[in-house]
């Protein structure tokens, strides 16, 4: 173990192994005006989608399970990520974006983050 290093437990173990993993993909994922990315934050209350264009600095769609359509909805947290990944990519499509490149944020592909993906690819988003 290299000096100066922290031994974490429990939750703040999990958040540092999902930074970790979010910087490791970040090396390699990058949004332009062509194919903006679709990026996922998840908490364990809401799940947040962005739609952004990493050279201009720019969002171009968003949604979240605090928007007003959504916010009482019914049913789990899955079926409110999916209704999530349905409305941010109407937003997209409305924006004129019809690819993106997908950023998980460092969590896993599954459960709310894949309902999310496969509904945003449902609704006509391509990536």
């Amino acid at each position: 173990m290299a000096y100066g290093q922290k031994i974490l437990k429990g939750d703040a173990y999990k958040r540092a192994a999902i930074k970790r993993r979010h910087i490791r993909i970040r090396k390699r994922i990058s949004g332009s005006a062509e194919r903006p990315r679709l990026v996922v934050t998840r908490s364990n209350r809401h799940i947040v989608a962005q739609v952004i264009d990493d050279i201009k600095g720019h969002t171009l769609a968003s949604a979240s399970t605090l928007d007003t359509s959504i916010r009482g909805g019914e049913g789990d947290k899955s079926a409110q990520a999916k209704q999530v990944g349905a409305l941010v990519a109407e937003r997209a499509k409305a924006a004129g974006v019809e690819t993106v490149v997908f950023d998980r944020g460092g969590n896993q592909y599954a459960g709310r983050i894949a309902a999310l993906a496969d509904a945003a690819r449902e609704a006509g988003l391509n990536f």
